[in-house]
């Protein structure tokens, strides 16, 4: 067996084991969680999940909580165009595509099961055609999949400050975007995990502004969202992100 041969059946044993072990979650958006199914105000939304080692492949709190926000304020987003960084099980992103948007998923391309995730997610609730697309994109490199990224109107982040050494390459990304795409805001989700982790030197340093939404706004203040036990006892934080407006 060659190189190449011996890559592609290591690559098709991990795609097996990823779909032996993947399973759909369901969402449930609206006043009664999923215990009214004649409830033309609920929205139900299924994402792929997987036992696997990349954290990308759970849903985790901040998602449902980022998800509750779209959905409750599904009015701005209808028609808008939308982009999730490291979407994962891409539950804010479809929540908006449910609910209107044209969005594009992105992960990282070192992450290809993730990528091949956001599409499950997408398949799962019928979304296909040209008002969804999956994209890879790396945070802090500039490359040919951001750059053609244009008429943005929202950015939704989704617990991408879990990592420390990750958050300027983040912001980066965020700055970047919100540069080429005048007026588009960036809404993130955050859990608190240390109160020494801080990212205020960097808002300065990528020219970016921020300030904090109240979960209590959109009825996100609960244990219990979108049908699920997410967020639980989870401290999570919401933010929204523009670019700082110079002085001439």
């Amino acid at each position: 067996m060659n190189a190449a041969s011996g890559h592609l059946s290591g690559t098709s044993l991990q795609q097996q084991e990823f779909d032996r072990k993947r399973s759909i979650r369901t969402f449930y958006f609206g006043s009664n969680n999923g215990q009214d199914d004649d409830d033309d105000d609920q929205l139900t939304v299924y994402v792929s999940e997987g036992l696997h080692p990349d954290y990308g492949m759970y849903t985790w709190p901040c998602a449902a909580v980022l998800a509750q926000y779209v959905y409750y304020h599904r009015d701005i987003f209808n028609g808008k165009c939308v982009l999730e960084l490291a979407a994962g099980t891409a539950l804010p992103g479809t929540v908006a595509a449910k609910c209107g948007a044209k969005v594009t998923l992105t992960d990282s391309a070192s992450y290809p099961q993730c990528l091949e995730n956001c599409r499950r997610s997408l398949e799962a609730n019928g979304l296909t055609g040209d008002c969804v697309d999956v994209l890879s994109l790396t945070w802090g490199n500039i490359e040919p999949n951001l750059l053609q990224l244009k008429d943005l109107n929202f950015l939704l982040a989704s617990d991408c400050f879990y990592d420390p050494k990750d958050f300027e390459d983040v912001l980066m990304t965020i700055s970047f975007v919100l540069e080429r795409n005048v007026g588009c805001k960036c809404f993130c989700t955050y859990q608190v995990r240390s109160s020494n982790w801080q990212i205020d030197h960097l808002l300065k340093t990528w020219d970016l502004q921020c300030k904090h939404i109240l979960l209590s706004s959109f009825d996100a203040d609960r244990t219990d969202l979108a049908g699920s036990n997410l967020p639980g006892r989870h401290s999570i934080q919401m933010l929204e992100f523009t670019k700082q407006i110079r002085s001439s």
